[in-house]
């Protein structure tokens, strides 16, 4: 499969935990979506990564979209570990979960500490890069400590975020937390739960290529690449 991405965009990282977990090839192409080349648009006009061809096939944009694909095209290869459950009402939640860390966290958290620490480095100004807003920064900060208590109480009742098995919520959430505990900004003292949730899920053999990432002006938190921190 090959996969356009940027590796510290959440979506895109939780696609690549995603196929690692089905053991699917990928070629990794990295997309600079602020420069809006040509053939990128002509073929995804909304600009949105993941987006991914399968043996020739697609393209297949989004990280929800990739998701279901790999659900109903790989899912058999993990049998009774399939990371979307057989229950109509655990797949509704695994989806509610993606959809909270993808989408809410992102708006909220990753998002905004991803794009002025690392993003508004790589882009240039006439393209919407320069200096960090502090304000969304120190409101990202306010915000991720309610996440970190909700992902505590999800933790704190189930075995895993969404039940008793590994599922794509697990993956979703992992993947948001990662960009942001790459900066440091992560603050694991708030609940003991949520840290060993994820080093679980960091310590899964699908998540070792997102530890080696490096950002090009951003060196990475000292304890990110570390399995027992």
């Amino acid at each position: 499969m090959i996969l356009h991405h940027h590796p510290f965009l959440p979506a895109c990282r939780f696609a690549r935990l995603a196929l690692a977990e089905h053991a699917i090839d990928v070629e990794l192409k990295l997309e600079p979506f602020w420069e809006a080349r040509p053939e990128f648009v002509a073929i995804n006009p909304g600009l949105t990564l993941p987006m991914a061809y399968d043996n020739g096939r697609g393209p297949l944009i989004g990280a929800r979209v990739l998701m279901e694909y790999i659900d109903e095209r790989y899912g058999d290869m993990r049998a009774a570990h399939r990371l979307m459950p057989a229950d109509p009402f655990q797949r509704g939640e695994v989806r509610r979960l993606v959809d909270w860390f993808l989408i809410k966290f992102e708006d909220e958290v990753s998002g905004p500490l991803v794009t002025e620490r690392i993003l508004k480095l790589e882009i240039p100004a006439k393209r919407g890069g320069g200096a960090p807003d502090s304000g969304a920064m120190r409101a990202a900060r306010q915000n991720i400590v309610g996440h970190m208590h909700y992902l505590g109480a999800l933790t704190a009742s189930r075995h895993w975020l969404a039940g008793d098995s590994l599922s794509f919520a697990d993956l979703a959430a992992a993947a948001a937390l990662s960009t942001v505990d790459y900066l440091g900004e992560a603050p694991w003292d708030a609940d003991p739960a949520v840290k060993q949730w994820y080093q679980r899920v960091k310590s899964r053999p699908a998540f070792r290529p997102l530890l080696t990432d490096k950002a090009r002006l951003v060196a990475p938190a000292p304890h990110y690449a570390d399995l027992d921190f």
